[in-house]
């Protein structure tokens, strides 16, 4: 018998960790992922709730740090088996990991001036970039559809998830005393109604699902629709004569508005506009993207194509790239016509924090905000309406405009969910994880009254058998 032990993303959205153990393959790790949201300081604080030393493997959904981060961490602590991935997986974990170690370095080294100055011993680190060098030793990578023999009576195989470069379905098949059985992880289901990446790989077959709920409780505004409104939202901040700063995820998101964005300039709908992408991390990945291109959508290649571009950079002839500190600050002196794309995501860390110190109370600002929020974070308050934040030991007002493009999620929306579950023919037990209790609760009970499938909603720390 195998079974599953919920150890993270259950009831919440980030942070997704699954251990399954079988006699077919060992322990093993689906994700090992930080619980995003917070101070990023906080990130790497939580305690595993098993011994890393014991796991056999880690299978690698895809590189966002909600479920990759902590995999240095796993490894100083004694992890030191394989980690199945893909080869894009892989190329977009060095970019990301080297950068969040080095942000937690970097604040653990204010965190220790700051200690010494009121007479208290340094604070060490929980990881190092040592870590992160041999964490991607141990990454095995693979192509979508390969058959890869895991444990001793385990096979493996990714599908495409489309949701960023490389992102994974996760199908595991276990053969335990003759007895054959298959566990499919959604990972992060992509959007089919977005540009870039290719519509999720459908699957059929599964005795155990375990499928993402990020988005249960709704749908996201169409395709066309949503490219209107982000063009009227920067008609509307043209009018008022300041800057757009929009939050952005650097793997991904960014990509994918580099392309609305070129597309809105051949469209002439640009015009007084200068874009910045100011996040080292965010130009590296999209060159990274550039170079993968064979695994994009042929449709919006072929558009690229048609303008005689050949990469995303170049798509969009007035994008500017700032990975200097000194670039970054000089942007705070812009007053008007500027539109500066910067990470974090969720706001709980890099430059965009910086841009909101300078920009966030003057009422000719415009944000955007175009991923998931996570609770407690400082960009789900601000979507809440919260009239004051601190930031950098200052309050600061807001008085800028805040706006929501959910339409360029990567994430499937409600009835994409329900759709991609229904094409499994054997009826398995569906287990709902990543997503926030309202959202998982929405979803289970929209599948049981429009298809009669019962849902399970674990808890973390909750076992399953299978």
């Amino acid at each position: 018998m195998a079974t599953i032990h919920f150890h993270g993303a259950a009831q919440q959205v980030t942070g997704s960790c699954h251990l399954i153990e079988s006699t077919a393959i060992g322990k093993v790790l689906l994700d090992c992922g930080m619980e995003q949201g917070g101070d990023d300081r906080e990130l790497y604080q939580k305690q595993f709730a098993f011994n890393p030393q014991q796991i056999d493997a880690v299978i690698l959904s895809h590189a966002h740090l909600d479920h990759s981060g902590m995999l240095p961490k796993l490894v100083r602590q004694g992890f030191h088996g394989r980690i199945y991935c893909t080869h894009a997986t892989k190329a977009l974990l060095e970019i990301m990991l080297k950068d969040a170690v080095s942000i937690y370095l970097h604040d653990l080294e204010r965190e220790n001036i700051r200690r010494a100055r009121q007479g208290e011993g340094p604070l060490q680190p929980i990881i190092e970039q040592t870590d992160v060098q041999k964490t991607l030793s141990l990454c095995q990578t693979y192509d979508y559809l390969e058959s890869i023999s895991i444990g001793s009576a385990g096979v493996l195989k990714f599908r495409d998830a489309g949701h960023i470069l490389g992102s994974s379905i996760v199908e595991l098949t276990l053969t335990e005393r003759g007895e054959r059985k298959v566990l499919v992880f959604s990972g992060d289901l992509g959007n089919p109604d977005t540009v870039l990446m290719k519509a999720p790989s459908m699957v059929y077959h599964a005795d155990v699902l375990m499928m993402e709920s990020t988005y249960g409780d709704r749908d996201h505004r169409n395709y066309t629709n949503t490219c209107n409104q982000f063009a009227d939202l920067l008609d509307k901040a043209k009018k008022q004569g300041g800057n757009v700063l929009i939050p952005s995820f650097a793997v991904g998101r960014t990509q994918e508005l580099l392309f609305h964005l070129g597309c809105l300039y051949h469209q002439g709908r640009l015009e007084g506009w200068q874009v910045f992408l100011d996040s080292p991390m965010a130009i590296a990945v999209t060159e990274i993207y550039d170079r993968w291109a064979a695994l994009l959508d042929k449709k919006a290649m072929h558009h690229l194509a048609k303008y005689n571009y050949d990469s995303l950079q170049s798509f969009l002839p007035n994008l500017h790239l700032t990975p200097d500190p000194d670039q970054s600050m000089a942007l705070n002196r812009i007053k008007g016509g500027a539109i500066i794309i910067a990470g974090s995501g969720m706001c709980t860390g890099g430059r965009i924090r910086q841009h909101f110190k300078h920009r966030l109370w003057r009422t000719d600002t415009t944000v955007i905000f175009v991923g998931f929020q996570a609770r407690n974070s400082l960009g789900r308050l601000l979507v809440d309406g919260i009239k004051h934040v601190k930031l950098f030991g200052e309050q600061i007002a807001v008085k800028a405009q805040i706006e929501t493009l959910g339409g360029f999620s990567a994430h499937a929306g409600k009835t994409q969910l329900m759709e991609w579950q229904q094409h499994f023919k054997d009826s398995p037990k569906t287990i709902l994880v990543h997503g926030e209790v309202s959202a998982l609760e929405s979803l289970a009970q929209s599948l049981w009254s429009d298809h009669h499938v019962k849902a399970m909603i674990p808890h973390e720390g909750e076992l399953f058998s299978f």
